[in-house]
């Protein structure tokens, strides 16, 4: 039962170190003053985007209206895929593999 419990232990900070030893192999940025832009990938399948503006400036409902994606490899070698918008609703998941209420 012991060598269970170390195996389990040794194969589970394998799996976080590969996701250290990962690189970034793309990163693009643009930051204005009212708005942003960025994507990043990197050597394990993550990838992600954003881009954010202000709304309604300058009044009492100003707010930052975000939507972006991020998807990445799973443990069964499936990508998973999650889209969202983030506003002064909330912040608003999207993805084929998170359930709906």
């Amino acid at each position: 039962m012991k060598f269970v419990i170390v195996f389990v232990a040794l194969f589970a900070v394998a799996m976080a170190n590969s996701d250290q030893d990962a690189q970034i192999v793309r990163q693009d940025t643009n930051v204005e003053p009212l708005s942003y832009q960025y994507a990043q990938e990197t050597s394990n399948g993550i990838r992600s985007e954003e881009s954010g503006q202000v709304k309604n400036l300058g009044t009492e409902q100003e707010a930052i209206s975000v939507q972006g994606s991020y998807s990445y490899v799973g443990d069964d070698g499936q990508t998973y895929t999650v889209n969202y918008i983030a506003d002064e609703n909330g912040f608003q998941p999207q993805g084929a593999h998170i359930p709906v209420a």
